[in-house]
């Protein structure tokens, strides 16, 4: 009885607090708050789409991928890199939200809170990858379009490239807003580094066909592999620099890191922070 009494009377421990509930919380937060504000939702869609309905328009037949008969209008050739900027987007600028709740407080009630910073991290960046991958699945509504006809088993693959991709941006989206305190800055770090991300990941024009120097920059970036596992899942006849396998392979990795590298930022905030 004593011992019950004693367990009872312990501080609860971060450790003892659990991760499922406590990230769940604020899993649930993350996608309410950002169903609430609908003008971002339709900024997030329409500004992706317009994109790839002027600039596939304007390059038209000019650009051409492919060759013969298996060549594309360049709104087909387009369309997976649309999508993925939308999951970029939407994922980076969900977490924003580190941002804005620091400053509102909410941030420093969660950090004295006797949970983990794994739940934090975890909540966070499921929250955006939710987001980021609803948001980008609904955008397949167009792929009739872009002469995209899909069945079930292209569905669910396409899906799981789409919240590899979100994962792993909005992970990394967590990491570069964690330590930051002004939105500003954190749009200067988006605009110097992510936008070109996605410019060197073939949204825009083919591996095969850029220079040497380009051609190493987007075979090491990331964000290549999802574009090129999109493309080749919604054109299986076209050409395709990577197989399935090792594209998806090496976005699981990068999700790993990525993840890995939002808890270090997590925790390491939290070491550097006066008591």
């Amino acid at each position: 009885m004593a011992t019950h009494a004693a367990t009872l009377s312990r501080p609860m421990t971060p450790a003892s607090a659990g991760v499922a509930l406590p990230a769940f919380t604020l899993w649930l937060r993350e996608i309410v708050r950002f169903y609430r504000q609908p003008t971002r939702v339709i900024g997030v869609l329409a500004s992706p789409f317009v994109f790839w309905l002027v600039i596939g328009s304007g390059f038209g037949t000019s650009f051409r991928s492919g060759g013969g008969a298996g060549q594309q209008h360049y709104l087909d050739y387009f369309y997976p890199g649309a999508l993925i900027m939308i999951v970029l987007f939407t994922s980076i600028f969900t977490m924003m939200s580190v941002i804005e709740d620091r400053k509102e407080g909410f941030l420093l009630s969660v950090l004295v809170a006797p949970v983990p910073r794994t739940a934090i991290v975890l909540g966070k960046v499921l929250g955006g990858t939710t987001l980021s991958a609803v948001q980008g699945l609904i955008f397949l509504i167009f792929a009739p379009f872009a002469g995209v006809h899909l069945d079930p088993v292209q569905v669910l693959l396409v899906a799981v490239v789409v919240f590899l991709v979100s994962f792993s941006l909005t992970a990394l989206g967590f990491a570069i807003a964690w330590p930051m305190d002004s939105s500003q800055a954190f749009h200067g770090i988006v605009n110097l580094f992510l936008i070109p991300l996605w410019l060197l990941s073939g949204a825009l024009f083919p591996l095969g066909g850029a220079s040497v120097w380009i051609r190493v920059i987007m075979r090491i970036n990331p964000l290549t592999y999802g574009v090129e596992a999109l493309r080749g899942l919604l054109y299986p006849g076209m050409e395709n620099g990577f197989p399935l396998a090792s594209a998806i392979a090496t976005l699981v990795l990068f999700s790993l890191v990525m993840f890995a590298l939002a808890w270090i930022m997590a925790n390491r905030r939290a070491r550097s922070s006066p008591k």
